[in-house]
């Protein structure tokens, strides 16, 4: 056997694409793993997990490409996304794509997607989900975005001003020359911190906020997903 092959592992198909003319090339994203690419020799033919859907995994292999073995529906692994949560998980997904290093374990973020695709399959309030999951993200990446306190170490205030600064942080609004944008209000930075989106106020903070930080690590190129579901009104209804 195979001394680095893994034959008890769970994991979610995050895509996959055509590999020569009868195999897959599939990026997965596994619990102890972290983001893969793997090839599913021969499984053109037949489906390879449906993404969303939790499976039971194995690969082998001593080359950089290893080789999926085993791709198996967990017991009770939740309902298929549909409609605008299909639209909704695809966005998670290529944000994992795009900011998870390969290789990379993050077995506290695997538990968060897990969760959040549960709670968009049970048309769970969208915006508070994508927030939340964002959010998970850039925390276990090393980029958490302490709103509780600016960039100086000073305590959010909740009548106070502020402005998100890539590679810096929150400052305060009056500490910047003009020109930085809308601020962002103290009050609202501390319900996204607190994990409060009753306020739809603080709903537009947040994905204003989450767009800026997320955009430092993605860089200039759009997310595809997003195009995906735009509309001629903007993406306002799905929340990402």
């Amino acid at each position: 056997m195979d001394p680095r092959a893994v034959s008890d592992e769970v994991g979610y198909v995050l895509h996959r694409r055509p590999y020569g003319e009868t195999s897959l090339l599939v990026d997965l994203f596994a619990r102890g793993g972290g983001r893969l690419r793997l090839v599913a020799r021969g499984a053109r033919r037949n489906r390879v997990g449906q993404p969303f859907t939790e499976l039971a995994v194995a690969w082998s292999g001593r080359a950089q490409l290893k080789t999926l073995t085993r791709a198996e529906p967990m017991p009770g692994s939740g309902a298929p996304l549909g409609g605008r949560a299909l639209y909704l998980g695809l966005y998670l997904n290529e944000l994992l794509l795009r900011l998870l290093p390969e290789g990379d374990p993050h077995p506290r973020l695997y538990a968060r997607y897990r969760d959040q695709l549960a709670a968009l399959a049970a048309e769970a309030d969208a915006e508070p989900v994508l927030r939340r999951f964002e959010l998970a993200l850039l925390e276990d990446l090393g980029y958490g975005l302490g709103l509780e306190c600016t960039a100086t170490g000073d305590p959010v205030r909740a009548e106070a001003d502020y402005h998100y600064l890539g590679g810096t942080g929150v400052m305060a609004a009056g500490a910047l020359p003009p020109g930085c944008g809308e601020p962002l209000r103290g009050a609202h930075l501390l319900a996204i911190a607190a994990d409060d989106y009753r306020d739809p106020g603080v709903r537009r903070s947040a994905k204003r906020l989450l767009r800026a930080a997320l955009a430092e690590h993605l860089g200039a190129r759009p997310l595809r997903s997003r195009e995906l579901f735009r509309n001629p009104g903007g993406d306002r209804e799905t929340g990402a």
